[in-house]
């Protein structure tokens, strides 16, 4: 988890400054900020609640969420608009890929927080019904008992909803989960097909 976190950290300040809400070292040292809070109050375990671990965990979701949003939209108005990058058909492609690559981080962590009530929840206390359907759920003969998602299995449901722009494997069952993956499929067809339709036409 730290480690995607860091990845997300590293796209803002690799993007142009005006695709920022502020200057491009506010969102990650905000991150970084929570990240280092969470694990000091947490210390890495998920056998235990921790109500202010889980308050923070929104606040970042919500970071990542609110300046995912923003890099997309400002991608998608100098698509339409004709900004400095849409003349560089490789500026256009990188900013593309790293704005993509963006949000498939901030939906990963907005399902794995929020799935079941967080990660220690569903540790603890795990639900009744789920918000995501995984496969080993709906077949618990393909795995271990007791088997649980992990983050790595949703940063696997957020890079396919963004490739495939639909579910795959592992089905949205609550409605805020089946909106959540709407947004994330509908924003990843208009970056990658504006994207990749503006290179073309450059390179042409």
């Amino acid at each position: 988890m730290a480690c995607t976190l860091l990845l997300a950290m590293g796209a803002p300040l690799l993007l142009p400054a005006r695709f920022s809400l502020g200057p491009s070292w506010a969102v990650p040292a905000v991150l970084a900020l929570l990240l280092v809070v969470i694990i000091a109050i947490d210390r890495g375990r998920i056998d235990r609640r921790s109500t202010l671990g889980l308050i923070l965990s929104r606040v970042l979701v919500a970071v990542l969420v609110v300046e995912a949003a923003g890099v997309s939209s400002r991608l998608v108005v100098d698509l339409a608009q004709g900004g400095p990058e849409t003349n560089s058909s490789t500026e256009l492609l990188t900013n593309g890929f790293l704005v993509w690559f963006y949000t498939i981080i901030a939906f990963t962590f907005l399902y794995w927080v929020l799935d079941g009530g967080g990660p220690e929840t569903r540790y603890l206390t795990p639900p009744e019904f789920s918000d995501f359907a995984f496969p080993a759920q709906l077949n618990p003969g393909i795995a271990p008992p007791g088997w649980r998602p992990e983050f790595f299995d949703y940063l696997y449901l957020g890079f396919t909803a963004a490739t495939a722009f639909s579910p795959t494997d592992v089905m949205p069952m609550a409605r805020w989960a089946k909106l959540a993956m709407a947004v994330q499929a509908f924003a990843s067809l208009a970056i990658l097909g504006l994207v990749i339709a503006r290179a073309v036409n450059i390179l042409q």
